[in-house]
């Protein structure tokens, strides 16, 4: 019997979310808004949550929903409204032509996107490369699914680009898809259209399928533009999964509104199961103020983009600034990569960068150690500055004086 409930146990402790983590940035998110709730002066530069809030006709449009009375089940794949919205948007503006709204699927955010691209494509033991550093959820949806991500590193040299090299030498018989994100979360970096017909070079000679998170894609800085991998290689495009959300482009990260873009009929076949067994539909009033927020005026991405630049500058001046530091000029996205000179540990007093991001988080001030993003991420730190301009201001000021001192106890 007490070898029964041993085994038992070993069993229920086999488990393969036990191998999934929580998530540093969610930790140090959840400790900051406490130090808040208590009283305490914050500076979010630990998250990527606009401060923007939604704009008026989108706000306008939920009200309509539920003075109608559109609180109902919708249908599975989202509503046709929105869909058909989408579809447009995406052949206007992302150039990606779609045979029919069936190419999309609306799903709870990116993320749930993410899960449900993952959990339809990957079989056990299928490896998928992702870019190193990279946002901690894609490689634990990745390993929910079954899955093994292959970091291939970045580097500042390249501009924390995909190198082709290093890609093609982590492809191996198992390799069942390349991950793509730009612009990119954590650094910043935006991949260029030369090398994006690249990977599709790189994806095509190796049968590979291209995944690809825009979710930052109206998120960008002149002269650097967004193209969508999809709209280069419509030749290929069964085998190209395009993944977008309204979190970042339109300041809804709470309203959970992401899709799926795809024509494959094997995921057009298994991606509508997966969402019946997970969510059963998004949000009836999120997806209506999807529809208006691609149908109204569209000045408040311009409004965003400046203020965001703006934002960047003041944040981007202030680290580099400081000793031992060298900031990455963000092209998209809204976060700062940080990479770090050994010596700032010396003279902080602090063993590593996961120790100056306590130290700071105790003075209110948040920031992302660099092995949140990759375990093989020692020397990096991100700053977002997504949070308001005031914040920026104050927040930039408050972290040069934390990083620039000598800490002499703690």
């Amino acid at each position: 019997m007490l070898n029964y409930v041993k085994s038992l146990e070993m069993r229920e402790n086999d488990h393969l979310i036990d191998q999934v983590s929580l998530g540093k940035i969610v930790q140090i998110r959840d400790n900051l808004l406490k130090a808040k709730a208590e009283g305490k002066k914050v500076y979010r530069f630990e998250s990527g949550d606009p401060s923007f809030n939604i704009a008026p006709h989108v706000f306008a449009a939920i009200t309509k929903a539920i003075e109608e009375g559109k609180t109902h089940y919708t249908q599975n794949n989202g509503i046709i409204e929105l869909r058909e919205k989408l579809k447009n948007k995406l052949q206007e503006k992302n150039k990606i032509n779609l045979p029919s709204t069936d190419n999309i699927f609306i799903t709870n955010g990116a993320m749930n996107a993410i899960f449900a691209t993952f959990f339809s494509l990957l079989n056990k033991g299928d490896e998928v490369i992702i870019p190193d550093p990279m946002w901690t959820e894609i490689g634990e949806n990745i390993k929910v699914a079954g899955g093994i991500p292959v970091p291939v590193p970045l580097s500042i040299d390249m501009d924390y680009e995909y190198s082709i090299l290093e890609m093609q030498e982590k492809i191996t018989n198992k390799t069942k898809a390349i991950f793509l994100n730009t612009p990119h979360n954590p650094t910043g970096s935006v991949i260029s259209k030369e090398r994006l017909l690249e990977i599709i070079k790189l994806a095509q000679s190796n049968n590979l399928w291209i995944i690809s998170d825009e979710a930052y894609e109206d998120v960008i800085y002149k002269p650097y533009t967004h193209n969508s991998i999809a709209s280069l290689a419509p030749e290929y495009s069964d085998r190209i999964v395009s993944i977008f959300s309204f979190s970042k482009s339109h300041a809804m990260p709470g309203l959970r509104l992401g899709a799926i873009v795809t024509t494959s009929s094997l995921l057009m076949n298994r991606i509508p199961k997966v969402l019946r067994c997970s969510i059963n539909g998004v949000n009836s009033l999120s997806q209506w103020a999807g529809v208006a927020a691609l149908t109204g005026d569209q000045g408040h991405l311009e409004t965003m983009r400046t203020e965001y630049k703006k934002r960047r500058d003041i944040l981007f001046n202030a680290l580099k600034e400081i000793p031992d530091l060298k900031p990455f000029y963000p092209r998209g996205a809204f976060y700062i990569w940080v990479e770090l000179n050994p010596a700032i540990y010396n003279r902080l007093g602090l063993v590593d960068a996961e120790a100056i991001s306590n130290y700071l988080a105790e003075l209110g001030i948040g920031s992302v150690p660099g092995n949140a993003f990759s375990p093989n991420i020692k020397d990096a730190m991100r700053f977002a500055f997504s949070c308001d301009t005031k914040m920026v201001e104050e927040g930039a000021v408050a972290l040069k004086k934390a990083l620039t001192k000598r800490i002499t106890s703690l």
